[in-house]
């Protein structure tokens, strides 16, 4: 029997999360992070255009895109919200390995003769951006690797 094993990447974490609480946040650069000396935890797609990256210190970030809004962030609410995702999940495949606080691997491996597993993902995907508004991506191969650089 072939695995079939799916990656699920909440897209732009933190980022998202703020922007659930705080929709002025929407389409500009966002980093998230802490203090002069900081590193970025996360950072909008709008601020990667100008070359900020995670892990990053905030003072070059800022350097690349001073029009950036800095959020010190928020590990509770960011947990939290993880924890509905990982329950949404739960419900529906047979295995889960949560990976971080973003990041999901499930094995559907042999659920393809009763449903299809890439509808199953993707019904999976839209249920949790209906009920959390999290942006989420996915990708399905036969191992974790190829599924990771898929996402």
């Amino acid at each position: 029997m072939e695995k079939s094993i799916v990656h699920i990447d909440l897209d732009t974490f933190f980022v998202s999360c703020e922007r659930l609480k705080n929709s002025s946040l929407n389409s500009i650069p966002i980093i998230i992070g802490g203090g002069d000396r900081g590193v970025v935890a996360s950072c909008s797609y709008e601020a990667r255009k100008f070359g900020v990256r995670s892990a990053m210190p905030i003072r070059m970030a800022l350097r690349l895109c001073p029009e950036a809004q800095v959020i010190k962030g928020d590990m509770e609410y960011y947990s939290n919200m993880s924890h509905l995702v990982t329950e949404i999940i739960q419900e529906k495949v047979p295995v889960l390995e949560k990976a971080s606080v973003d990041e999901f691997y499930l094995d559907l491996s042999g659920m393809d003769k009763f449903f299809g597993c890439y509808q199953w993902t993707s019904e999976i995907a839209s249920t949790v951006m209906k009920n959390t508004g999290l942006p989420i991506s996915f990708a399905l191969s036969t191992n974790k690797t190829v599924s990771k650089i898929g996402t």
